[in-house]
């Protein structure tokens, strides 16, 4: 388990409820190490108390006993290190891959392909586009070739904000500052007013539905909701509509960006809730709709994927 933050330590707290046992425990600065399972309670106490989770780094991890690696350190843009690096030394050595950092999927799709193709190791990523909610693995139980579009509210925070705006009449920076003090936006909210955790979900799923080319970031076309003013949802709601943040994948193009929606329609999901909509061609139209962030519910989707795992 590399990575200890919400994500990390929820999957490392729930790994024995699903049969599984921590060998090691890592963050940016240390490693708890033990090849019959660590005291993760421990380690976590540690990483509260002192900062770190135990005495050792990310390379005793690594090179440590495991079956499955699961990355959960944050997610960073252009090359996605040290993320991708630590996959790629889990599929050198042909171990297995659960992934909730994004960066790797969304921004170097291909070369993770690849590194999968050369090992034994498998590679998986549910976690990565809408926490909880099994949005690639429907898409996977149906077949990629049978999507024909994917659209949804992928970012809760956004959702917050919008929701607030709408429900209270209230502005953009009073509501993201209640949102911050709830703890449901970050400090620096830019990552998910500005439309980019929503555009790189986008991302992760056109390159699984795509056939015949790769896309990252720089592929799709993103607006936030940080300059969207108050009276476009008065005169939306006027109208009987909303706004939300809503991402796409369509005719091959990726899109993020505040839209009108009926104010009852399945998309006008409220609070940190996210939504994905899939257009299947025999099917017609599957809502997954579910909780899209947190700790304990984005680990659920990470030991799911531990248990599709093949043996």
């Amino acid at each position: 388990m590399v990575g200890a933050g919400a994500v990390g330590s929820s999957v490392a707290e729930l790994a024995g409820e699903y049969g599984h046992t921590v060998t090691a425990l890592a963050d940016s600065q240390s490693a708890a190490v033990d090849p019959d399972g660590i005291d993760v309670q421990a380690a976590l106490d540690r990483k509260s108390a002192e900062g770190v989770v135990g005495g050792g780094d990310v390379t005793d991890a690594l090179d440590g006993s495991y079956d499955v690696l699961v990355e959960a350190t944050p997610t960073t843009l252009g090359d996605a290190q040290p993320g991708f690096g630590h996959v790629e030394t889990a599929l050198e050595r042909d171990r297995h891959v659960v992934l909730a950092n994004k960066g790797p999927v969304a921004e170097r799709y291909g070369d993770l392909r690849d590194l999968e193709r050369a090992s034994a190791g498998t590679v998986r990523f549910e976690a990565t586009v809408g926490g909880a909610i099994p949005v690639l693995s429907t898409v996977e139980d149906f077949g990629p070739s049978h999507i024909t579009a994917a659209r949804g509210v992928l970012n809760g925070t956004a959702n917050f904000i919008l929701s607030r705006m709408a429900a209270e009449g209230l502005g953009y920076e009073h509501v993201l500052a209640e949102a911050q003090d709830l703890g449901v936006a970050e400090a620096d909210p830019s990552f998910d007013v500005e439309g980019t955790d929503a555009a790189l979900k986008c991302v992760i799923l056109a390159n699984v539905l795509a056939e015949d080319r790769e896309y990252t970031l720089a592929d799709a076309t993103v607006e936030g909701i940080s300059d969207l003013p108050g009276s476009a949802l008065e005169l939306a709601n006027e109208d009987g509509r909303t706004i939300r943040l809503i991402g796409e994948v369509v005719d091959g193009e990726v899109r993020v960006g505040p839209r009108l929606v009926p104010e009852h329609a399945a998309l006008a999901v409220t609070g940190t809730r996210n939504i994905v909509q899939l257009e299947t061609t025999n099917a017609g139209q599957l809502n997954v709709s579910g909780r899209g962030a947190g700790g304990p519910e984005t680990a659920t989707a990470v030991l799911a994927d531990v248990d599709r795992l093949p043996e």
